[in-house]
């Protein structure tokens, strides 16, 4: 009884300690670079996202959000699935750019498999080519929303499985 009391309060302060700083990891599947610069662009002190409290890693098991850019290719679909699998739940996947929307100037490509959504499951697309950094702080937004919600419906699961 002890323990699972323990084991509850452990989980609520370390998911309230993940809803303050969230980490985010950026996938490049094949684009032109043009939607890469707009998300460094991101994190300049211009647009400076990190006041949302969030950080950009290169490791898929310490991220909760994941941008990918670009088509997927026939090269970059199993990376880009062992990447999502990596990542703990919950998980957000955010696609910036035409191309990963609907394959943008890379239509009609023979090595090219299309857009992002046929190989791993997308939450929030954010259009444009590229697009402004101020519409991908937008859908960043509206990640860390979805992933908030997310991480609360977790939490009620896990009470009722420790009831």
């Amino acid at each position: 009884m002890l323990k699972s009391q323990l084991f509850r309060l452990k989980a609520k302060a370390l998911n309230h300690a993940r809803i303050k700083s969230p980490w985010m990891m950026h996938f490049d599947a094949t684009s032109c670079n043009g939607c890469g610069i707009e998300i460094i662009a991101c994190l300049t002190p211009k647009y400076d996202i990190e006041r949302f409290g969030i950080v950009e890693k290169g490791n898929p098991r310490h991220s909760d959000i994941l941008l990918v850019t670009g088509a997927v290719s026939h090269k970059t679909k199993d990376r880009l699935k062992l990447i999502y699998d990596q990542m703990p739940e919950p998980k957000v996947v955010i696609v910036i750019g035409v191309c990963g929307i609907s394959k943008g100037i890379y239509q009609g490509c023979y090595n090219i498999i299309g857009p992002i959504d046929k190989v791993i499951p997308v939450d929030i697309y954010v259009p444009g080519c590229p697009p402004r950094p101020t519409a991908i702080i937008d859908g960043i937004v509206k990640g860390l929303d979805l992933w908030k919600d997310k991480l609360k419906e977790e939490d009620k699961r896990r009470e009722e499985y420790m009831l």
